[in-house]
């Protein structure tokens, strides 16, 4: 069963008498450059947080959504292709995803893991130390901006906790759109950044051809 936007399947809703809306949301849109520039100048330079008491359990990722299903379960049904559900079950059994870090699609469910943009980590050491419990449920579990994207496990692995200053996507022509959400989500979330991140951040938008 494929889901809808509101988690109702589509047999439900023509036996409600309205129209089927699309499975689900497309993943959100990166800024303009100009925006994404004029956040990148706006972001707080400083000294990253120490680690201590850091933990991703404190991000209760993959929390429970309003449709019922998991983040991780909704993010694999707006961003695959061919998504089919098993019966009765939020679960995806099949489909592909394509993984923009490092430009492959994989088709098992199983290996198309689900990446944090700015990395939890990354969230902690620049400001997410000081956020109440729900305000990092709410980082962990961003749908609303370009938070979560596909990724496969070796690009997942690669990058791990490191944000743009010691890692870059192997796919060069995702540089833009990764400096423009990786800026807006540190833009939105009113996250520090550091000199050599604002830096590596301004290159990558340097490819930006619009």
């Amino acid at each position: 069963m494929r889901r809808t936007a509101f988690g109702l399947s589509v047999t439900t809703l023509l036996l409600l008498g309205v129209s089927a809306a699309p499975a689900l949301a497309e993943p959100p849109a990166p800024p303009s450059t100009a925006t994404a520039r004029s956040e990148l100048a706006a972001l707080t330079v400083a000294v990253p947080h120490s680690m201590d008491g850091y933990a991703r359990d404190k991000f209760d990722i993959w929390s429970t959504q309003p449709d019922g299903c998991t983040t991780r379960q909704d993010v694999l049904a707006r961003d695959g292709k061919d998504v089919q559900d098993k019966p009765d079950h939020c679960q995806p059994a099949s489909g592909s995803w394509y993984s923009v870090y490092d430009d492959t699609t994989v088709t098992e469910v199983a290996q198309a893991t689900i990446d944090h943009m700015v990395p939890l980590a990354e969230a902690w050491r620049s400001g997410a130390d000081t956020w109440t419990a729900d305000q990092r449920k709410a980082f962990g579990n961003d749908l609303k901006d370009p938070q979560l994207l596909i990724a496969s496990e070796s690009s997942n692995s690669s990058k791990s906790d490191s944000g743009p200053a010691d890692w870059k996507p192997t796919n060069h022509a995702f540089w833009c759109t990764y400096a423009k959400d990786y800026t807006h989500i540190k833009s939105v979330w009113k996250l520090t950044t550091t000199a050599d991140e604002k830096l590596a951040l301004s290159s990558m938008l340097d490819t930006c051809t619009n």
